[in-house]
Order: C-alpha cells, then sequence, then structure tokens
C-alpha cells in the first residue's frame, strides 16, 4: 500500500528526478528537481497555487517514485532521457521527431566520398549542415558527385583497385573510377578539396570552370555537352540562391519562438514552435514543429520543454540560440547543451537590434503556421477527439481514451486467425496493434476463436509497463452484434474484468448500421465523425486481420498449426493426428499421454504441451 503522505516524509533534500504514475500505474509525469524533498511536496500543498494542469495531475497520481543524481545537470540530462521514453500525458510532448540530414565528406578515406548523413559522428569526417530539405541534400550530392567525378561506391579503397570491373558511373563520364587506379589520390584529393570549398558556399571558381567549358564546347559545336555545363551551372545557381544573408555574423545560431492557441480539448491547448537555422550566417532554412500543452502551461514552460527534447535529438548543436522569452531553468540548460557540444552554448533573448528582429521574424512565423492550419487541426480533432466524444454520448460514458477492435478471419481447417487494433483518442495506435494464430479451435468457429483471442490477451502478462498488453482499454469493440459482444463479456467475467463492450453491427450489404451496448442496438448518425470513427476501427480490424491471414497463407504456414510448434516435423504431426484424430483431442491431452503417443518423446511432449497452454501471442 502506497501511502503518499508517508512516503513525502522520506524524500532526500538531493537532486534527481521524480516519476509521478497513474492509476493504472502508468508514468504520467517526469520532472527534475535541485531538492527532490522541497519540489515534490509542492504538489501535495493545498495552500499553493499549482495551476490547472498541477491540479488535475495531481487527482491522478497513485503513487511516486524517485532517482537521486549527483547534480541538477545530471537531473536534466535524466529528466530528458525518461520523458522520450516514456511520452509522460502531463509533460508537454514534441507531437512529431525529426530529424535533419547532413552531408558527410569521408576525409578519413584515401579516396573520400560525399554522403547523405543523419547523424554527425565524432569521427574523420567532414560535415555540412544539418539541412532541413533531404531532397535539397541529394540534389546537391547529386551536383557534387557529377561535377567533381567523386566515386560514390563503397569500396575499400586502395585495397580493392582492380578487382572488379567499372561501374556504369564511369561508362556515363561521372566518375573517374579510382577503383580501377586511372586517377592517382591526390589528384582524386584535389577534386575533393573543390567540393569542400563548394559545400562552403564559394561556387565561383566552379561556374567559372564550367563556364569556360561550356563556351569552349559551343564552339566546338559539340552543342549536347555544352546543354549539360548550362544546366550544371543552373543547378548550382539555384543552390546559390537558397542560402540567404542575414547579415549578422557569420556564426551558427537557432532561433525560437511559439505561438499557442486554445483547442476543442478543454484540458489541452495548440501550439506551434518555429526554428530558423543559420549556419555561417547564413538563414538555411525553417521549420515548425507541433506540440500538445496542457491548458495553463506558459509560452516559458513550453519553450524550456521543447529545447530539452529538441536538443536530446538532434546531433549538432549551434553556438548560440536566441528565444523569445526567459526560460526557467536557462543556466542549468546552457550547462547541459555546453556539455554536448563540447563548446560554450549561450541561451539568450535579445531585446533589440538585429537579433531581436529576427525572434520577433519567427514569432510571426509561428502565428502564420498556426492561423493556417487552424482549420485543418480542428477537423482532425473533430474527427478523433469529437469523434470519440460522440461515441461517448452515445453510450452514456465518459473518458474514453483507449479503445481496441477484434477481429477473426479464416478460410477453413486450422486457418484461423485474430487480429487486434488499438485507437488512442481516435488516432490508430499501430504500434499496439497485435496478431493471433487460434491455437485451441479447430474449424472456422468465430465464437471459439473469438473466446481464445480475448482470454489470451487479458490473461497476458506484459514483458513490461510498456507492453500493449499492459495497458487495459477504456472501450472493447467487436467486430459484430449480441453473439459476439456475449463472447466478451463471458471472457471478462470469467476473469474478473470490467470493461463495457460494446458490438460494431453491419447490416445486409456488410456496412456498419448501429452499435450493440447493453443488449440494445442504438442508431447512430452515419453523417457523424463518430459514426466515420467506428467505421474507419471497424475496416482496420478487418484489414488487420486479413493482411495477416495473407501473410501466413503466402509463407504456407498456415495448413497446420502443429507445424508452428518447435521439434514437430511432418512424421510427428501426422502420427499425432492419427492417434489423437483432432487438433482438439491433441490440445485437451495430458503431458503422459502426449508422451505415450506415436514418434513422441519427452521433449517434443512438453513443446506440444506448452505451445497449447501457454497464454501469449504469436
Amino acid at each position: 500500500m502506497f501511502l503518499i503522505e508517508e512516503e513525502l516524509k522520506k524524500l532526500p533534500g538531493k537532486p534527481g528526478v521524480y516519476i509521478m504514475h497513474g492509476e493504472k500505474d502508468e508514468i504520467i509525469y517526469v520532472g527534475k528537481a535541485v531538492s527532490l524533498k522541497n519540489r515534490v511536496r509542492q504538489y501535495f500543498q493545498s495552500s499553493r497555487n499549482k495551476g490547472a494542469k498541477i491540479e488535475q495531475m495531481v487527482t491522478h497520481i497513485s503513487r511516486f517514485e524517485y532517482i537521486i543524481t549527483d547534480s541538477e545537470l545530471e537531473a536534466l540530462v535524466l529528466e530528458c532521457n525518461l520523458i522520450k521514453e516514456h511520452r509522460p500525458k502531463y509533460n508537454t510532448m514534441l507531437k512529431d521527431d525529426k530529424s535533419y540530414p547532413f552531408i558527410k565528406v569521408t576525409l578519413g578515406e584515401p579516396f573520400p566520398r560525399v554522403l547523405f548523413s543523419r547523424r554527425m559522428k565524432k569521427d574523420k569526417s567532414k560535415y555540412f549542415g544539418p539541412y532541413t530539405s533531404a531532397g535539397a541534400v541529394k540534389d546537391v550530392i547529386e551536383l557534387v558527385n557529377k561535377l567533381y567525378k567523386v566515386r560514390s561506391c563503397n569500396r575499400t579503397l586502395p585495397r580493392d583497385i582492380g578487382k572488379d570491373r567499372a561501374c556504369l558511373y564511369h561508362h556515363m563520364k561521372q566518375c573517374d573510377a579510382p577503383c580501377q587506379g586511372y586517377i592517382s589520390q591526390e589528384e582524386y584529393r584535389k577534386n575533393i578539396d573543390k567540393v569542400l570549398r563548394f559545400l562552403n558556399g564559394d561556387f565561383k571558381d566552379t561556374i567559372d570552370e564550367l563556364t569556360e567549358k561550356m563556351m569552349a564546347a559551343s564552339e566546338d559545336m559539340r552543342f549536347e555537352e555544352a546543354m549539360e555545363y548550362r544546366d550544371l551551372i543552373q543547378s548550382i545557381h539555384r543552390i546559390g540562391e537558397r542560402q540567404k544573408i542575414t547579415g549578422y555574423g557569420q556564426e551558427d545560431r537557432d532561433i525560437i519562438a511559439v505561438a499557442m492557441e486554445e483547442s476543442l480539448d478543454l484540458r489541452e491547448q495548440d501550439a506551434v514552435v518555429q526554428v530558423f537555422f543559420i549556419r555561417d550566417g547564413k538563414l538555411i532554412g525553417r521549420d515548425h514543429f507541433y506540440l500538445r500543452v496542457a491548458r495553463g502551461d506558459t509560452k516559458e514552460t513550453v519553450l524550456s520543454s521543447f529545447v530539452k527534447q529538441f536538443y536530446a535529438g538532434t546531433p549538432f548543436i549551434p553556438s548560440e540560440i536566441m528565444m523569445q522569452r526567459e526560460i526557467e531553468d536557462k543556466e542549468i540548460v546552457e550547462e547541459w547543451l555546453t556539455a554536448r557540444k563540447g563548446q560554450k552554448v549561450h541561451v539568450r533573448v535579445p531585446k533589440k537590434g538585429t537579433k531581436e528582429k529576427l525572434v520577433e521574424l519567427a514569432v510571426e512565423n509561428a502565428w502564420m503556421v498556426l492561423e493556417k492550419d487552424r482549420e485543418r487541426i480542428k477537423r482532425e480533432e473533430g474527427r478523433t477527439i469529437g469523434a470519440v466524444k460522440e461515441v461517448e454520448r452515445w453510450l452514456g460514458l465518459k473518458n474514453i481514451v483507449r479503445m481496441e477492435a477484434y477481429d477473426i478471419s479464416n478460410i477453413s481447417g486450422f486457418d484461423s486467425v485474430g487480429s487486434m487494433v488499438v485507437y488512442e483518442k481516435g488516432r490508430p495506435k499501430r504500434s499496439d496493434y497485435r496478431k493471433f494464430k487460434i491455437k485451441w479451435v479447430q474449424g472456422p468457429n468465430d465464437y471459439a476463436s473469438m473466446e481464445e483471442v480475448l482470454t489470451r490477451r487479458f490473461t497476458h502478462e506484459g514483458k513490461n509497463e510498456f507492453d500493449s498488453f499492459s495497458k487495459l482499454p477504456d472501450l472493447i469493440l467487436m467486430d459484430g452484434g449480441r453473439g459476439q459482444v456475449n463472447i466478451a463479456l463471458k471472457v471478462l467475467e470469467n476473469l474478473g474484468i470490467q470493461i463495457p463492450v460494446c458490438g460494431m453491427v453491419k447490416d445486409d450489404y456488410h456496412r456498419t448500421r448501429g452499435l450493440y451496448y447493453n443488449n440494445v442496438e442504438i442508431p447512430i448518425d452515419t453523417s457523424s465523425e463518430g459514426f466515420h470513427l467506428i467505421t474507419r476501427i471497424q475496416d482496420e480490424a478487418h484489414r488487420f486481420a486479413i493482411e495477416f491471414h495473407r501473410s501466413l497463407r503466402g509463407k504456407e504456414q498456415v495448413h497446420s498449426i502443429l507445424d508452428d510448434i518447435p521439434g514437430i516435423g511432418d512424421t510427428r504431426r501426422k502420427a499425432l493426428m492419427r492417434t489423437f484424430k483432432s487438433l482438439e483431442n491433441i490440445r485437451d491431452a495430458s503431458l503422459e499421454q502426449l508422451e505415450h503417443a506415436e514418434s513422441m518423446n519427452a521433449l517434443s511432449a512438453k513443446a506440444v504441451y506448452d505451445f497449447f497452454h501457454a497464454k501469449n501471442t504469436d
């Protein structure tokens, strides 16, 4: 029994991370503290003005735990890792994780290459970026390889020189074939030096050289070749135009601003964070990030959370980060970023001049994105959160977050499979989808197969708290009416679990027509978002089961479930069927009976027995 008042007395006055758990023991919040004793106690003091988000979160805390660290910096690093791993409900969360590409020149190789990379490592390579467009990076790499005839193969040179024939790029005159020894290492390196100058933005020498070749080809009436040079020159000009001068210094810096607006969800609101990327004094791109933040969160809180999540996941950290508002833990964030970068990083809020204007521009762009996407966001909320609220209203339920839907697919014999799809807040959560091979039922018996699937699902013990089966749904949706609903209710009653069960009823044309709940069929408005959500869930459960079935048939794995048991080959499978006559008899046989069956031994008998009696999924 976890007694919060008693546990509060045991808190140490040391830095660390605290982890709040909800009613289902899920992690709902992660925070850091200079003093765990002082910080955690504040959540449970009624006299303090905690704000709407904290007030609501505290009502859901069933227990807390904590991890002591040696410093506040260590606590910050641990907090970032835990938030990224667990994605707690009450922490401000990025809705999408983005990684930005680099151009990598492998200077550690005798014959370097120019590559696309998502990570910047501490190696002998030279990295350019990060860039906001993967397509643009690929275009630049293609152009550079074509201009300077850089190899793109994976051969280890000079060890593999002459071992294989030259590739197609050499015959297309886009590679000097160092793999054949047609160019010396010294000459090849001169081309790489030109590549480095080009990637640093020095296009003049390259353009002059190409212009000279274009004119010479034109004079010799080699017009196709001249057109190729012309196209290369135009490509360089386009790349140059993408790099807009900001007019302030030659440093690397990011400019970050946030715009926030209330949403349909009374507990949450929308926010957009805009980031401008300035490299070597040039504005090379910008990007925006959607966040879901709790009502009552300030811009300072949102910016602080964003900075920690964003720079925990990106390999490049600029020397300066300019922000719209001062964040509370600026000093410790600077220390953390400095440690990650290996040199001093400044987090500043500019008050005047060019820097302030850049921040204002970022703010303006953040609001523009939010305004532009307002209708799209509202439509999306209508399709998801709004649709769930309609379902709640039809069924007389509240606080539906997680819905699980089940379906059975079969052809004949023991080819039945089951599917479980999961929707959270009206959106599919595909990482929690699960597939079942039917083990205990012979023949196309949908009711018995569904009973098996549900029994295995609700008696399965998740390997950890992030396992799909560790979370119970707020609503179970069955593909069918009274029969399927009664099967689910029977399984739940036997297991002592109380979860609402609703059937998705179809008409004679196999179209959803209503919901079966509490022994009553509830007609639903076919033009409503709730109806469209139910239809999507039903179709998704059916699709997932069918795809699983097809994949098994394609691998020729469905002809007999006995073939899935380790150690049971064709001979033992036939012997078992001769002895026991049916799959049900094999399933119901004791371990001793299996051991005395034809062609069986103790090891194979145990494998068969465990297969049919283990309560897990395949």
